[in-house]
């Protein structure tokens, strides 16, 4: 069951609030249940982590420019981004949050596969 509503994901991001956030939140849910649950942290951690987690995977498909400029007139966005929960701010703040280290964890394996790579050489 979920510990957020989409009221409290509205809070913290600027989703339109006619978008049904619950596959969002679904997802939160069910990563936390699965990867954070019994690991020590508390239910308000867990609603915090979850809280978050909703708002970044509603977001990750959404593209930020790092200048928008209109004339003479340019805003410049200053953060940093990695890859998968680093993708958004929202995912950062989750990573932050967990204090067992188990989303990071979570985060380093979700990266592209190592592969290694082999000469075979008749010579």
């Amino acid at each position: 069951m979920a510990r957020v509503t989409q009221l409290e994901v509205d809070a913290i991001t600027d989703i339109d609030s006619s978008v049904d956030l619950t596959p969002f939140i679904n997802t939160a849910t069910k990563l936390i249940d699965n990867a954070l649950v019994g690991k020590g942290l508390d239910d308000d951690t867990l609603t915090l982590i979850e809280l978050w987690l909703s708002a970044h995977f509603s977001k990750i498909l959404e593209l930020h420019p790092a200048e928008e400029r209109v004339g003479a007139v340019a805003m410049q966005y200053q953060w940093k981004v990695g890859l998968n929960l680093q993708v958004t701010m929202y995912g950062q703040q989750a990573l932050i949050l967990d204090t067992t280290g188990t989303l990071g964890k979570l985060n380093e394996g979700m990266g592209l596969p190592n592969f290694l790579f082999e000469c075979i050489s008749d010579k």
